[in-house]
């Protein structure tokens, strides 16, 4: 049961909205189009297997590694607030 100014069942919103927002960025992020032959960074040969598998793909698969790890520093949003919001 929620309590305060927050109804019943708005965690579970939170997580759904969460959850729906996190989605929408990672499919704003998928390739789209053609796939490129060479890799847009640094040129080299993307491999068919790698062009056949990944409709769009647009990196080599060492440029898409780097790039992968460039946004796992993505943070996201905290919809939670801290207690202290919540207290008062």
């Amino acid at each position: 049961m929620a309590s305060g100014w927050a109804q019943d069942g708005a965690e579970q919103q939170q997580i759904d909205s969460t959850v729906e927002d996190a989605l929408a960025r990672v499919r704003g992020e998928l390739p789209k189009g053609e796939s490129l032959t060479e890799c847009e960074e640094c040129g080299e040969t993307i491999p068919e297997a790698r062009r056949l598998a990944i409709p769009g793909v647009r990196l080599c698969v060492s440029c898409q590694a780097l790039e992968d790890k460039r946004r796992q520093s993505f943070a996201g949003y905290n919809r939670r607030g801290s207690k202290d919001s919540q207290l008062r």
